[in-house]
């Protein structure tokens, strides 16, 4: 009687991995899925320096919109590497009726971020909320380009959180401890509360010196 197959595992480079696991036909008119944006993500510990490589996407949230904006001028050294709602919407108070002022934001900040992206210049977004959609729009246009995507997670005093924000503010925390938000595309994630906030004194995006 012959034996059955014996079963083994494939590992699959990641650029070799399709968007989805299903290849089933999509229904006639329904609109063709994204592409996955799932890799694997590299939990860092705080640390007085983060190195990140010139060019790539780093994203600050927190659930505290003040101790992410203090985060981001303390350590961000090229002002002009940083863009955020509330930049655009400066620079654009009184020049834009306020009814149409949302979706210029937007369309001006998808502008300026793929432009700086294409041209493999380091990108630092301060997120809107805490909701993954927020973060998504950011990190699929970063893939596009290859550049590389990091987030931090900045936790503000208990105080700072909104009741409304708590719950949102737990998940976020339990997926990125599990190395989850690789999920979201992002390849390394570091949490900063309390003290470790301080501990952090500079941010730089340099290449990674060379072994001699």
């Amino acid at each position: 009687m012959p034996n059955p197959p014996s079963t083994r595992s494939v590992k699959i480079g990641q650029d070799e991995r399709g968007g989805w696991s299903s290849d089933r036909p999509r229904p006639d008119g329904a609109p063709a899925r994204p592409p996955s944006l799932a890799t694997r993500c590299r939990l860092l510990s705080p640390s007085d320096r983060l190195r990140y490589s010139p060019g790539s996407l780093l994203m600050v949230v927190s659930a505290s919109q003040a101790a992410r904006d203090q985060f981001v001028a303390r350590l961000i050294e090229d002002k002009a590497s940083v863009f955020s709602v509330d930049k655009v919407r400066g620079l654009l108070a009184g020049r834009v009726p306020a009814e149409e002022m949302d979706a210029r934001i937007d369309e001006l900040l998808r502008a300026a971020v793929g432009k700086r992206l294409e041209a493999g210049e380091t990108v630092v977004v301060p997120a809107e909320g805490l909701a993954p959609e927020s973060r998504e729009p950011w990190v699929r246009m970063a893939a596009g380009h290859r550049r590389p995507r990091h987030v931090i997670l900045v936790e503000g005093a208990r105080d700072d959180v909104d009741d409304a924000d708590r719950a949102a503010l737990n998940a976020l925390r339990k997926a990125l401890d599990a190395g989850e938000l690789g999920a979201e595309g992002f390849q390394t994630a570091l949490r900063l509360g309390g003290a470790s906030v301080a501990e952090v004194k500079r941010i730089v995006f340099q290449p990674a010196p060379r072994d001699d």
